[in-house]
């Protein structure tokens, strides 16, 4: 019998693969789960155990950002426009959201 607590989870959390490679993407604000007005600027983090990372990736999710304002000239398959596939995965639940890495280069 599977337990409560793993039924409905007081966190957020969700397993990730992507590329062939598999992480935990979480957060620690339990709104996520229930208040759709938390979802407007929040952080998760990602950890994959892989030894490229050498710790676990702070991100930022704003689910309100102007991406349309964009520069329109840049080819949509360019290195410019290429995204991680964690921020892709990302924007299945929040579609149209920018993801900041904080600082940490992106990968996965």
């Amino acid at each position: 019998q599977v337990s409560p607590g793993l039924r409905t989870p007081r966190l957020p959390v969700w397993l990730c693969s992507a590329s062939g490679r598999h992480g935990v993407l979480f957060g620690t604000d339990s709104r996520l789960l229930s208040d759709w007005k938390s979802e407007r600027i929040f952080h998760l983090y990602f950890y994959s155990g892989q030894q490229e990372q050498t710790q676990t990736a702070h991100l930022t999710i704003d689910t309100h950002s102007h991406h349309w304002e964009e520069a329109q000239r840049e080819d949509p398959c360019s290195a410019g426009k290429r995204r991680p596939a964690l921020e892709m995965a990302i924007r299945t639940k929040w579609a149209g959201a920018t993801v900041s890495w904080n600082g940490t280069d992106p990968f996965f």
